[in-house]
């Protein structure tokens, strides 16, 4: 396979966004899988709609109404009579769990929209302290193992390990990892993205460092994989705990984004000192969005509500010039919204 089809594999995930563009589409598509009328279709193949009724329980005349906002969104088709799924559709569907995920996101995220963007707009941490995005991803909440704290940490964990799940890949397209033998991943949640670097490299032994609560799910994640032994966990407060050190990989995916400057500074210094002396930093993160590109469709609203904490590569490459760094490379991707990927390596 070439590499631009190597890319374009990677990238193939992409395509559950073209589903979620508009709020009614998402919601009816989330209501298909609630009342098990994808998984009828997936099993029957295409079937009349007297007997999808039937078979999951739903009066003939909500389904029908169903079925035609189904097939404005191009995830449903009428062939003589009968009711199948698209190959479009059933191509999305290979992403199944990044799917769900990404409705559910979108489905916390409209409520905030819809009451509070006049708040996103002119007073930021004003929006912060009355969204349920931000009390959903309550780190100060991931030290106290209770039950409604682990529920609500499983929801969030849920969706970034999706997210992470299919940009990994990307990521490790556009960095070689083969020369790594230890890495840490600061904020590393439930471990997904250390998981997915070890299964492609087998010499890779990996350390994840998050919250007491994060670790515990990310244990419980990885538990069943045979990299399994190759990955472990470090329970602590990256802000005001101690990292290890002396590894040839620290990676900072998706984390820098949630802090502002000055605890930002603190991180990225921190995960330098965890670098040994020829070793490499790499940040993986979503830049600013450009709506004048991607346009704002319903996928995109949770990241709507982050607007203000995503930054550009600039303070990071001047913090790694100013601390030594060498060989600071940066590069765009194009994903759902513009992510870039830093590497710098620390002098030896």
């Amino acid at each position: 396979m070439g590499q631009k089809q190597d890319m374009e594999k990677e990238l193939g995930y992409l395509c559950v966004d073209g589903f979620i563009k508009g709020m009614v589409d998402a919601r009816t598509l989330t209501t298909a899988f609630e009342i098990g009328l994808i998984d009828a279709l997936l099993q029957k193949r295409p079937a009349p709609p007297e007997a999808l009724a039937r078979d999951i329980r739903c009066p003939k005349n909500g389904l029908d109404m169903l079925l035609e906002l189904l097939a404005t969104n191009n995830v449903i088709a009428r062939t003589n009579g009968t009711i199948r799924l698209t190959a479009e559709f059933k191509e999305a569907l290979d992403y199944r769990d990044l799917l769900l995920a990404k409705l559910d996101f979108a489905h916390i995220a409209a409520h905030d929209f819809i009451e509070y963007f006049s708040q996103l707009v002119a007073d930021p941490q004003g929006f912060m302290q009355r969204a349920s995005m931000f009390r959903l991803f309550s780190y100060g909440r991931c030290f106290d193992a209770s039950r409604e704290n682990l529920e609500l940490a499983q929801r969030w964990v849920r969706i970034t390990t999706m997210l992470t799940r299919f940009e990994a890949g990307v990521c490790f397209k556009h960095h070689e990892f083969r020369n790594y033998r230890r890495m840490l991943d600061i904020g590393g949640n439930s471990g997904e993205f250390a998981l997915q670097a070890c299964r492609r490299h087998q010499w890779l032994k990996a350390t994840v460092f998050d919250l007491p609560l994060v670790c515990n799910i990310g244990q419980a994640h990885v538990s069943g994989e045979p990299e399994a032994s190759r990955i472990r966990f470090i329970k602590g407060d990256a802000l005001s705990d101690d990292l290890p050190g002396d590894f040839d990989l620290v990676t900072l995916k998706s984390v820098l984004h949630d802090w502002p400057d000055q605890e930002t500074q603190l991180l990225l210094h921190k995960a330098a000192g965890a670098v040994r002396p020829g070793g490499t930093l790499l940040i993986f993160e979503r830049g600013p969005l450009d709506i004048a590109k991607t346009g704002l469709p319903y996928s995109l609203i949770p990241i709507l509500l982050f607007a203000h904490t995503f930054r550009g590569p600039d303070m990071y490459r001047k913090s790694l010039a100013a601390w030594g760094f060498r060989e600071i490379d940066i590069t765009w991707i194009d994903l759902e919204t513009p992510f870039f990927l830093i590497t710098a390596v620390k002098p030896a």
